[in-house]
């Protein structure tokens, strides 16, 4: 029997947004790897990928049922553990996972369980050897977090060398000029998806996280995040020129923002987006942000803590546009 595998690929900030090229940078870059993946759709409120499309859309629920807009700190605990963090903090919180509830992700994260039950896993990341340290060691995200309790954050400059690791920002620009390893080589968005590809297929749960595009979505105007869905759209292609068939690849974000550059987070559902075996599966029953976890785990077959999520009916961005909000008026929140 096939053992299940899983490329888990965390994209902070990106939502699915409305149909209009004015706002949303979706419709004016050059996607064709999306495209393709959707049957020449693209993730759009309203719309949904053309019939016997390749890959299938999930709108997730970032709001989790709390007032506010959603950040990135609590949002991606809730997305690694199953645990509806911002409930259990009483706000959204973000950049950085609250102090408070960082145990709560070294306990349940999905790479801490996997490990301990043994499964096969992958932090493809590359860090700088002693990351986090120093007076900055509060602030990191929460999938190097999460990495470091599982005892996979072990790839940084030797192995981004030797091609056994990927920079967050995909290429290594920001390794070579502002951390000064000049035997780092400078690749390609398409070279680093390769790499990751191939590092997937060797576990059977691997995750990468990259957070230009909530970035851009802050700070890089219609321009700035037409270029980095691009960036991801060729990084997305060279992965899947290396993946294996046998394993499902499943694309997940903690928040809108990029997707409407008129300034800061938004209430829209963060993207979903699944192919390969088990992508059927998932896409009926990821819903929300606490989905995601406890359903991997549940068909890698490891004791969850928490139940896996129930099966819903197929989610559509149609019903997503009734939870969808306006952001608030001048929000330009760094989570």
């Amino acid at each position: 029997m096939t053992e299940t595998r899983f490329l888990l690929l965390f994209l902070d900030g990106v939502g699915i947004g409305p149909d209009d090229p004015q706002v949303n940078p979706f419709l004016r870059a050059r996607l064709p790897v999306f495209g393709k993946l959707l049957g020449g759709e693209l993730p759009i409120l309203g719309r949904s990928p053309s019939q016997g499309a390749p890959a299938r859309l999930m709108a997730l629920d970032a709001c989790l049922g709390v007032r506010g807009l959603p950040q990135s700190g609590t949002g991606q605990i809730s997305l690694l553990t199953g645990v509806n963090a911002a409930e259990r903090f009483g706000a959204h919180f973000g950049p950085w996972p609250p102090v408070r509830l960082r145990g709560l992700l070294e306990r349940e994260n999905l790479l801490s369980r996997a490990v301990t039950a043994g499964i096969p896993s992958v932090f493809a990341n590359a860090y700088p050897k002693g990351y986090p340290n120093g007076r900055h060691s509060r602030r990191v995200a929460a999938p190097p977090l999460a990495a470091r309790a599982a005892g996979l954050l072990v790839r940084h400059e030797a192995e981004l060398a030797r091609g056994m690791a990927v920079a967050s920002e995909i290429v290594n620009r920001g390794w070579r000029e502002h951390l000064g390893f000049d035997s780092v080589p400078e690749v390609t968005p398409r070279q680093a998806g390769r790499t990751l590809g191939h590092l997937a297929n060797g576990a059977r749960l691997t995750v990468f996280a990259h957070y230009l595009t909530d970035l851009a979505g802050h700070r890089g105007g219609m321009e700035g995040s037409v270029a980095a869905l691009e960036r991801v759209d060729t990084f997305l292609g060279g992965i899947l020129d290396e993946l294996d068939r046998g394993v499902t690849l499943v694309i997940t974000s903690d928040h809108g923002n990029v997707e409407d550059v008129r300034g800061g987070h938004t209430r829209n559902p963060a993207l979903g987006l699944t192919c390969g075996p088990d992508a059927k599966t998932l896409s009926s029953t990821c819903r929300i942000l606490t989905d995601v976890a406890p359903r991997l785990l549940h068909l890698l077959d490891v004791p969850s803590s928490h139940a896996p999520a129930p099966d819903h009916g197929p989610p559509s961005v149609h019903d997503a546009r009734s939870t969808a909000g306006t952001k608030a008026p001048g929000s330009r929140d760094p989570g």
